[in-house]
């Protein structure tokens, strides 16, 4: 472990895990692209590479944890983290505009231009005359097309109840760390845990009954569009939980105080921001 003089920041002699993670992601990368090309060794090659990868991640962040709990991060090493963990939320956030862009584009601007609206008069006559549908639009029936539609009721409403009280039971848990309350830390962390892997079983829950209805992410506009938002924020949900699981077992074994509990907290910011896409995802998607 290098040595920390005053308020130098904390520089490690050595760090082997950036090269033993780039090593597993260029396997998992390239396996992965020789299993879609057929190639024997492509599934081989692929789960070696996640396993690297898994390796990685369990060393990387432990001994990351082992260097904070030794004291070997000061003030200005506090204030990286938390401006790295804003700017990959604010990355974050760009990532899902994109896919909400896609939909605002389809549902405000194509649908109106293949009814003929505005500059889309000529679109609608020679493209798709028969075009009738306003929402969800699924492509002409000999595509495959439907117009079933994901409804609110019940289990998105639920899923929404669960979220917004998880949000509740992690700013708890927040709060119960500042008062030196360990009892409480471990009881919201574990609740919290335990609504957002619920969360991810109702949704897929809902994806089986989709797919039994015929709505798949091969059902035009309207199917990509919805397992695209959704997919990508289950699997936000289910890292959430995994990050948000590291804390309790953390937590267990008393590893947070008042002072010092940034990576609760991180955890925590990521949590609230998943709540906060969902309640666009459930307005958006599922109600207008």
């Amino acid at each position: 472990m290098a040595h920390t003089a005053g308020d130098a920041y904390y520089v490690p002699h050595t760090a082997r895990w950036p090269l033993i993670g780039s090593v597993g992601l260029t396997l998992l990368l390239g396996g992965f692209a020789a299993y879609l090309n057929e190639a024997a060794y492509g599934a081989n090659l692929m789960w070696a590479g996640l396993a690297v990868m898994v390796v990685m991640l369990f060393g990387w962040f432990g001994t990351v944890v082992s260097e904070s709990e030794n004291g070997a991060y000061k003030s200005w090493e506090d204030k990286s983290f938390r401006i790295g963990m804003a700017w990959f939320i604010f990355s974050e956030v760009m990532f899902f505009a994109a896919f909400f862009g896609a939909l605002f584009y389809a549902r405000s601007l194509s649908v109106p231009w293949l009814l003929g609206e505005g500059s889309g008069a000529q679109t609608h006559q020679f493209l798709w005359s028969t075009y009738t549908e306003l929402w969800p639009t699924n492509g002409p029936e000999d595509l495959g097309g439907n117009d079933f539609r994901m409804g609110w009721w019940p289990l998105p409403f639920i899923n929404t109840v669960i979220l917004l009280t998880s949000g509740l039971t992690v700013t708890w848990a927040h709060h119960a760390i500042k008062d030196n309350q360990r009892g409480r830390i471990i009881l919201g962390l574990f609740l919290t845990v335990a609504l957002g892997f619920l969360f991810v079983f109702l949704q897929a829950v809902e994806y089986k009954e989709a797919y039994h209805e015929g709505l798949k992410l091969t059902s035009g506009i309207y199917g990509s569009t919805f397992f695209m938002l959704t997919g990508f924020h289950g699997l936000h949900v289910t890292l959430g939980a995994i990050m948000l699981t590291v804390m309790l077992f953390r937590a267990i074994r008393g590893h947070f105080t008042p002072e010092r509990h940034f990576a609760f907290e991180a955890a925590a910011w990521y949590w609230h921001f998943v709540d906060v896409v969902w309640l666009g995802l459930f307005l958006f998607v599922y109600i207008l």
